[in-house]
């Protein structure tokens, strides 16, 4: 059968650079977003000029019913799912007590939920396989937290500790789990930083500039190309900034 990965978030940033490395590795490509769907498809062209088969579908990651409907089709293509690149997130800047519990909730559901929705109707099919990584993007801010995004460090946190747990869980089925924590990443999430902010950002991190894309996207495959012990890891790409 086929061999195929699957990246949430892919119409931009970090989760459209995975899908166009990855396409050269795998035969088909899944894609997701729910907010950007002109630009999905603009991530599926490149990913088929890149020489794999893509899918894509526009919907809520943080949904149950619609990753359910999602993964339920994937199964009956026949495909094999080996990669599931959990990428989608979204970031809150301000105060903790100017936000709104609909601002908490759509946070938690995107970039947490999410990850619970992708990985609990992907494992069973890998469990039958015997076989499969997941992949999470999470970020620095849920190793050590950041002032005025407290809950996306609260998201991030636990998309660590899940990490680490569901490693233990799969473990004994040689599937493996792993987080990678980005640090400041040029993609269109610092849109709401000023120039100044991201000069002094870049002074802090002492490669003395911001991560791109592509730098994850690498990470992402040699993660899942290293050896099957490497598992329940969270591993820092961040410059050197923590």
């Amino acid at each position: 059968m086929p061999n195929a990965a699957i990246i949430t978030g892919a119409s931009r940033g970090i989760g459209k650079a995975c899908a166009l490395k990855l396409a050269k590795h795998f035969d088909t490509i899944i894609i997701n977003s729910y907010s950007h769907p002109d630009d999905l498809a603009q991530t599926k062209k490149e990913v088929e000029q890149n020489g794999a088969h893509c899918l894509s579908y526009i919907g809520d990651i943080g949904n149950y019913e619609f990753v359910s409907n999602m993964i339920n089709e994937l199964l009956h293509k026949n495909l094999t799912i080996d990669l599931l690149v959990n990428n989608a997130g979204i970031s809150y800047v301000g105060l903790l007590t100017d936000m709104t519990i609909e601002d908490w909730n759509r946070l938690v559901q995107t970039n947490l939920t999410s990850v619970f929705n992708c990985c609990n109707q992907v494992v069973p099919h890998m469990v039958t396989n015997k076989a499969g990584h997941i992949i999470n993007i999470s970020s620095m801010w849920g190793i050590s937290g950041a002032s005025c995004e407290v809950a996306y460090s609260a998201t991030k946190g636990g998309v660590n500790a899940f990490t680490k747990a569901l490693a233990k869980e799969l473990a004994p089925s040689n599937i493996r789990v792993n987080a990678l924590a980005c640090g400041a990443i040029h993609t269109e999430m610092n849109a709401c930083f000023s120039q100044d902010d991201l000069d002094n950002l870049c002074e802090d991190i002492p490669l003395g500039r911001l991560g791109a894309p592509e730098e994850i996207a690498t990470m992402v495959w040699q993660l899942y190309t290293s050896p099957l012990y490497l598992t329940g890891e969270v591993i820092k790409i961040d410059g050197g900034y923590l």
